[in-house]
């Protein structure tokens, strides 16, 4: 039977880059990290627990690839270069198998991203991943939520909505082909964190938040924070493919604006930077479209491309809801 400390060693415990920011990482009380001159520390912490974030018996991989995959997404929500990571896990049990399958899922897209995890603990009790992010950016670059402007065009990265259509799915609230599931359940389980888009636009846009909750309820992050409001075009929502295949436009619009699991980008920037904002998404081979626009009042509305009025509530993802 492994200990704490064995299983730590075994599956978390990697040396450091040898040209990383990290100097010493796991195995001590503390870890140093080198942030670069004239750079500010980003810091996140996002939980995920068994039963509220994913469903028992979720694939380990997944999970662990996923785990830090969302909380990477709120790194790049303000355009930090990413520096290491801490993981505090929560086990019913040590389950070897498992836990070589999550470590693996979770080291890859560390691997992928240039972040290193460099502490943190582990305990007996009920499934639960919690993983604190660090990263640097300049505080004169950072892409805050207060910082819209009236005129600012609305954008948003990628696409929306097959997360939540694959979690219906899984539900057994829709009905989808194995093939459409499959194809819409990478968007839940392997989100991709817009890490080098949130660096790029730098200086470019003006404020920037991730689609976790759904597009409707994070952008109010935004427009409560900017006291602003904004006009959204329904038509021009990226709608997921196979979102758009197999389901009716009520559904794609209510999935796109409400679903959340996306980890996408929402951000503003002026009509003057439109071709910055596009080359940015060229430079990250990354999908960018332009979805309305900031307002002065301090209201949130939802149009066709006719400019007719839509009522569509905001009712995003709260983990406190009792539903």
């Amino acid at each position: 039977m492994l200990s704490e400390f064995d299983l730590i060693a075994r599956y978390f415990t990697r040396p450091p880059r040898a040209d990383g920011p990290v100097r010493l990482g796991v195995g001590d009380d503390c870890a140093l990290l080198s942030v670069t001159p004239g750079q500010e520390l980003a810091v996140s912490t996002d939980m995920l627990v068994e039963g509220r974030h994913f469903f028992a018996g979720a694939d380990p991989a997944a999970l662990g690839y996923k785990s830090l995959a969302v909380n990477l997404s709120d790194l790049a929500a303000i355009g930090a270069r990413p520096l290491g990571f801490t993981l505090a896990l929560a086990l019913p049990a040590v389950d070897e198998p498992w836990l070589a399958a999550f470590s693996d899922g979770m080291l890859a897209l560390a691997d992928e991203q240039g972040i290193e995890l460099i502490g943190g603990d582990t305990t007996k009790g009920p499934l639960t991943i919690s993983i604190t992010v660090m990263g640097e950016v300049s505080s004169v670059a950072a892409l805050r939520r207060n910082a819209a402007q009236t005129g600012d065009d609305l954008w948003v990265s990628g696409t929306l909505g097959d997360a939540r259509l694959a979690l219906a799915a899984l539900q057994g609230k829709l009905p989808l082909t194995p093939s459409e599931l499959d194809a819409a359940a990478v968007r839940l389980h392997r989100p991709a964190p817009r890490l080098a888009l949130g660096m790029a636009l730098r200086g470019i846009a003006n404020a920037a938040i991730d689609v976790s909750d759904g597009l409707l309820g994070d952008l109010g992050h935004i427009l409560q924070r900017s006291r602003r409001g904004a006009v959204i075009d329904a038509d021009a929502l990226p709608f997921g493919p196979v979102l758009a295949k197999s389901q009716s436009l009520q559904v794609q619009r209510e999935f796109a604006l409400n679903g959340g699991d996306d980890y996408e980008l929402c951000f503003t920037a002026p009509v003057t930077k439109r071709q910055a904002v596009l080359a940015a998404g060229i430079s990250c081979q990354t999908a960018l479209r332009c979805i309305g626009s900031i307002s002065s009042d301090v209201t949130l509305q939802i149009t066709d491309a006719a400019g007719k009025s839509l009522h569509i509530p905001s009712h995003s993802f709260d983990h406190f809801s009792p539903s």
